[in-house]
């Protein structure tokens, strides 16, 4: 028996925007879009911030990156 995934508030729209900024899909982040995929209530807008992520990366506008996590320096 697998524990429930719960996404933590606000999850997709900051993977969103992280994905946006740096052009890419880490692991972790990956791993969060297979959490918000399983999840059953996400609202109609992160269902559909997940589909344009999708298709984004499809479409090679978001490259996947074999690395844990990106650090964003911000000045």
């Amino acid at each position: 028996m697998f524990a429930p995934v719960q996404l933590l508030p606000g999850a997709i729209a900051e993977l969103f925007a992280q994905a946006s900024i740096t052009g890419t899909l880490t692991i972790a982040d990956r791993y969060g879009l297979m959490a918000a995929v399983l999840d059953d209530s996400l609202t109609e807008e992160e269902r559909r911030a997940v589909d344009r992520l999708l298709r984004a990366t499809c479409r090679g506008q978001v490259q996947l990156v074999n690395e844990l996590s990106v650090l964003i320096h911000s000045c």
